[in-house]
């Protein structure tokens, strides 16, 4: 028999302690949506099912009880840390249920600076992790935008990559060891080795989960020499994308490793330079020990060289930009007061493809879009994630809300966009996500991204989540 909302609660309370358990109205409705919906949460307009709960966990053993009552009595759990996600992925898409929020799991477990990793909970904050790591001159190289708000958990749950990944990687590339709990209670943990051959990658079983197969409690990641004094920045003016897709491939097929690479067009650097003259703008950045960071500039001057008339921008500039680029809450308190004062909203959306489509695919998402979607006040995008065999590209796009209701947000521009991106994507062979998770809203075309592999996906559901507990409506879509 289904519990009632009241059920639940009481359950909940007796279960861990009355002050963990939060039913104000205005803490549900926070917890019902992330920033896809930001639109509507700006206006306090909240249509989806409210949690029952949040609760908040405070070790592993209490996230192993609520897991496994929850499994026990086919409650919805929808697992939280950070809050920064963007995709729909904590959004409560069923009646009554729980948001588990592992936030207050803030403990720093362990800086092995010998073995170079850092274990740590799931509710340690990304910049005071960084913040503590810096002050002995290590770094897990680890830089999303999202920083200041993200957390570790939600960080590994949604395969996250961070403005530094053309040397580090994205945080699959990071992760040495794991631990997690699975919706029957289990408390399973992988071990910290530097690699194993025993079998297939469990970890990747966790990793990018976005909540739908375990809850992340603890995580162990690589750690890395800090050289910030070692820094170089250079830009570029170019006169198009294709030259720019040209330039990036051929820096990582030659074996060369910035820390940064990134393309952006001509509207999205608008956008970011004023220096960019309505050009292109294409801008790397090295580090690491002083010989290899100099040596790996002088290569990629060297080879823009060979496909661009060099057109420099001054390190400072790029440097000062950068430095400015991350979200921390006074950025999001800013946004949402012009958001509410101008009705002009903007978002992303994010895919990845190979050299030989990667060209095609921004130029055909680029003209439906404008073709199709009516009050774009801005769309470009950028390439910031690169590869041996391709590179990522993140578009960029605001439009104008004119005399329509909050709710239809979404239906009328959000959802059209966002679909006209994946069809385009998938139609030319790229994944219809690169980093910010499938969350609720690409599970529609979770089934062509997989392809035949659809059932290795499957096959994990069903073993670990029988009962369908975890965050229903996320990665796989809703029955």
């Amino acid at each position: 028999m289904e519990l009632t909302r009241e059920k639940i609660v009481e359950d909940v309370k007796g279960l861990l302690s009355e002050e963990q358990v939060n039913t104000e109205e205005a803490v549900l409705q926070a917890n019902s949506v992330d920033r896809f919906r930001k639109y509507e949460d700006i206006h306090s307009i909240y249509s989806l099912p409210l949690p029952a709960a949040v609760v908040t966990v405070h070790n592993t053993e209490e996230v192993s009880s609520l897991l496994a009552y929850s499994n026990e009595n086919g409650i919805n759990v929808v697992p939280k840390t950070g809050g920064s996600a963007t995709e729909g992925g904590l959004e409560t898409a069923a009646e009554n249920s729980i948001v588990m929020d592992g936030s207050q799991m803030k403990d720093i477990v362990s800086i092995d600076s010998y073995n170079m990793m850092a274990t740590v909970q799931c509710g340690v904050c990304l910049e005071d992790l960084e913040n503590i790591l810096r002050e002995q001159g290590l770094t897990t190289g680890h830089s999303p935008q999202s920083k200041p708000l993200a957390q570790m958990g939600g960080l590994t749950a949604t395969r996250s990559i961070g403005q530094f990944s053309t040397l580090y990687g994205g945080i699959e590339d990071m992760v040495v060891g794991l631990e997690a709990v699975f919706p029957n209670g289990k408390i399973t943990k992988i071990k910290n080795i530097p690699r194993r051959a025993a079998g297939p990658d469990i970890r990747h079983v966790i990793i990018g989960n976005e909540g739908a197969l375990c809850y992340i409690t603890e995580v162990t990641v690589k750690l890395f020499p800090y050289y910030p004094e070692n820094n170089k920045y250079y830009g570029y003016l170019i006169d198009d994308m294709k030259t720019g897709f040209a330039i990036l491939r051929e820096v990582m097929v030659q074996g060369y490793k910035p820390s940064v690479a990134r393309l952006y067009d001509p509207e999205d650097a608008a956008d970011h330079f004023a220096f960019s003259d309505d050009r292109c703008v294409l801008i790397f950045m090295t580090e690491g020990p002083k010989p290899i960071a100099e040596a790996t500039g002088r290569a990629i001057d060297d080879i823009v060289h060979t496909f661009s008339k060099k057109e420099k921008v001054e390190s400072r500039l790029i440097q000062n930009w950068f430095e400015q680029l991350n979200w921390d809450p006074s950025k999001v308190t800013k946004e949402r007061k012009e958001i509410k004062e101008t009705n002009r909203i903007g978002f992303t959306t994010e895919v990845s493809g190979n050299w030989d489509v990667i060209h095609d695919i921004y130029e055909c998402c680029i003209s439906r879009i404008r073709r199709e979607i009516p009050n774009i006040t801005m769309l470009g995008g950028h390439s910031s994630h690169s590869y041996m065999n391709g590179t990522n590209m993140y578009f960029v796009y605001y439009y104008e809300l004119r005399n329509i209701k909050p709710e239809e947000e979404i239906t009328r521009f959000h959802y059209p966009i966002n679909e006209i991106i994946v069809e385009e994507t998938l139609r030319a062979g790229g994944s219809m996500v690169h980093h910010h998770g499938v969350g609720k809203h690409r599970t529609k075309w979770i089934k062509e991204e997989y392809g035949s592999s659809y059932y290795m996906l499957e096959t994990l559901k069903h073993a670990f989540d029988p009962n369908g507990i975890m965050n229903k409506g996320t990665i796989f879509p809703l029955e």
